[in-house]
């Protein structure tokens, strides 16, 4: 059915996302942005990377940088404990890991659930959002992936060593 179903003879754009945790925040992604989930292993530091940027691991024998997903978004960093999960998503021809603190549910979202983001005086919120979806009790937050990635010259440090 490709996404698409049948509500009173309009159709209806559905979406499935994947809902992280990181800290007490909870975000969402679009599952066909993701690869694989991972559990968190050590990673290598990469010198004079951003803050952002947890270090690299090796994925079957490519170099993945790891992003700290709080730390990009402005939140509190957190060390990543045995629960801590690598979420590898790939946008165009970049892929990165997205370090969170857990992998939540799948969320399947229709239009009428989601909601602009709020103005804030700043460009940063929008930057990093695509959205906001309501739920029950909670509002997630829908982060842009592409928005998330490394920077070339990050990726090429990571290659270099």
């Amino acid at each position: 059915m490709d996404g698409m179903h049948q509500r009173y003879g309009t159709q209806e754009r559905r979406m499935e996302l994947l809902s992280v945790r990181c800290g007490e925040q909870e975000f969402a992604m679009d599952i066909r942005s993701i690869r694989e989930i991972r559990g968190w292993i050590a990673s290598t530091h990469l010198p004079h990377a951003p803050a952002f940027i947890k270090g690299m691991v090796n994925l079957r024998g490519t170099v993945l940088v790891v992003v700290d997903l709080a730390v990009r978004l402005g939140l509190p960093a957190r060390e990543p404990g045995a629960g801590s999960v690598v979420v590898v998503v790939e946008a165009g021809d970049k892929v990165a890991g997205l370090l969170v603190d857990a992998v939540c549910d799948i969320i399947t979202v229709t239009d009428d659930m989601r909601q602009p983001i709020p103005e804030t005086g700043t460009a940063a919120p929008k930057e990093f959002l695509e959205g906001l979806v309501m739920m029950e009790h909670r509002i997630v937050s829908v982060i842009s992936i592409p928005a998330l990635m490394p920077d070339a010259e990050v990726q090429q440090m990571a290659e270099a060593l």
